[in-house]
């Protein structure tokens, strides 16, 4: 099951992260490197995220783009790896992937104007609960050895982009306007009343024609990730036949008024059923009160005749005797 959440999460930000204005908005507002200012974002490209290695096995990547930097084309390609699972091998994973994408390159005969091989960039997107705690270089996976064997050891480092540690850093601004910030800040948002204010700027910012596309994959995701997590028990059965997010936006307007009456009366039916469930464990003790008084049946055959264990019987025995 939790397997299948996992896919069913990845595959969702796959999804979303197939369009190009969501990757210009995670490059432009979540690495802040120099070398960014100078991509033509026009130009991104989605490419072919299968390869067969040597061994003719196959192997799906996430997704692969890639774009112009600088002035000439050399292109620089960005491998995005998507996880709601920690996995301290990450790294070793991104080694592997890294050299399959390079293997096709050579293949396609794909090089920078200098001969040499474009230069990648690694992307794990991580967006599960717990803080990502995994070695983000290879190196630090390898045992180091001294004495000139050090110099083998493999470097590779990965840029990790933490959603919820982006969210609750206390430098953190959702005041941009950013369709990927606005993805981690649903994803990781405070209480309702957060959820509508972001989806109500998402409706702005996607409201053009050439966008459809990215606005229904939102819809996909929340639909098929955000609320069955959110509100696992929440019935909306009218829900899978919309398509805009608008019309998202203002059915969950409407249903989030009635999330705290539905968890009001959930704990009251809960408290009224333990109040009877500790009602009917107290008659069980005041019967087993009654035949230890009478010192006629053993602990054990109180316990069979009542329902409770032995030991409850040997409590209730001590505590008559005080």
């Amino acid at each position: 099951m939790v397997s299948h959440i996992h896919n069913r999460h990845d595959h969702s930000y796959k999804l979303l992260f197939s369009h190009p204005e969501m990757v210009k908005d995670l490059l432009t507002g979540f690495v802040k490197e120099a070398w960014v200012e100078q991509i033509d974002f026009s130009t991104l490209e989605k490419v072919s995220g299968s390869y067969i290695t040597d061994e003719l096995r196959d192997r799906e990547d996430d997704i692969i783009w890639r774009v112009r930097w600088g002035d000439g084309w050399l292109y620089v390609y960005l491998l995005l790896e998507f996880q709601s699972s920690e996995d301290k091998h990450m790294a070793v994973r991104i080694m592997s992937y890294l050299g399959l994408l390079y293997q096709d390159l050579i293949r396609q005969k794909a090089f920078a104007p200098s001969g040499k091989l474009p230069p990648v960039l690694p992307v794990v997107l991580y967006n599960g609960e717990e803080r990502w705690t995994a070695a983000q270089n290879v190196a630090d996976l390898v045992e180091w050895v001294p004495g000139g064997l050090e110099r083998y050891r493999p470097n590779l480092e990965y840029l990790l982009l933490d959603e919820g540690a982006i969210v609750n850093d206390p430098e953190w601004s959702d005041r941009m306007r950013n369709v990927a910030a606005a993805l981690f800040r649903l994803e990781h948002n405070r209480d309702e009343q957060d959820m509508l204010e972001v989806l109500g700027s998402l409706v702005e910012w996607l409201k053009a024609s050439e966008q459809t596309a990215l606005r229904r994959a939102f819809v996909v995701w929340i639909r098929r990730v955000l609320l069955p997590n959110r509100a696992p028990e929440m019935e909306l059965p009218e829900f899978n036949d919309l398509h805009e997010l608008h019309e998202v936006h203002h059915m969950l307007a409407e249903r989030i008024k009635q999330w705290p009456e539905r968890w009001e009366e959930k704990g009251r039916q809960e408290g009224r059923q333990e109040g009877r469930q500790e009602g009917q464990l107290e008659a069980k003790r005041s019967t087993a009160r009654n035949l230890l008084a009478l010192g006629v049946l053993s602990k054990e055959q109180i316990a069979e005749a009542t329902g409770l264990t032995v030991e409850d019987i040997a409590r209730l025995w001590e505590e008559a005797k005080h």
